[in-house]
Order: C-alpha cells, then structure tokens, then sequence
C-alpha cells in the first residue's frame, strides 16, 4: 500500500523562542512521487506575505525526496507567537503553534522535574 504524502512541522506540535531572537520553523513533506508544485505558510490562517511592512520574513524550499520548506521570522515580537501552518499543494496541512517569550521570562522546572534529576 502506498502511502499518501503528508506534511509535518519539525519540532512541534508546540515552539518556544526568546522575544528578538529569530523563528526557525521547517516543514518537511515526505511520500510523495513528486515534489508539491507549492507550500504557502500561514499565521493564524491567513497566508504570510514575505514583502510585507514588517519585513525579516523568508523562505527557503528545498525539493527532493523529502521536500523541506523553512519559514524563518526574524526579530520575533510577541505578536508573532500563534498558529503556523504549511500547507503543500499536495498535502494535507500541518500545523505548529509558536510562543514568543518575553527577554524577562525565566524558566522554573516544577518539583516534579527536579526530583527526576536528583534520581
């Protein structure tokens, strides 16, 4: 049985970047005979635009047997966490949701954690 092509986001289904620091997200699109003919990118289901006024916004699509496109964000601004999604012209839709941080969150592990580590 042949499998369909199907889409996943790298790393997801959830993202955590610094507030400044640049969104790296990589969508790989595998079992497919031929590489998609597209994949647009989407934040919160609208299509992202990579001329649009904000700027820093790129994409780089590498095809082969596994087709990978990169989304990256530059500068990430709180306004930017939300849901991602790739979606090829011949595959069903992937998706990823991003958190930006803010430079003063600090990460508490909770006391279950640090009693794994002391084990």
């Amino acid at each position: 049985m042949k499998s369909m092509p199907t889409a996943t986001i790298i790393g997801g289904p959830d993202l955590h970047v610094d507030k400044g620091s640049t969104i790296n997200l990589t969508c790989a699109v595998k079992y497919s005979p031929e590489p998609p003919a597209y994949i647009f990118w989407y934040h919160h289901d609208e299509v992202i635009s990579y001329d649009s006024s904000r700027g820093g916004v790129s994409v780089i699509t590498e095809k082969g047997d596994v087709t990978t496109s990169h989304l990256l964000i530059q500068n990430a601004d709180l306004d930017d966490s939300g849901k991602y999604s790739c979606s090829p012209s011949n595959a069903d839709v992937a998706s990823v949701r991003v958190h930006v941080l803010n430079d003063n969150f600090t990460f508490s592990p909770l006391p279950s954690m640090l009693e794994k580590q002391q084990s």
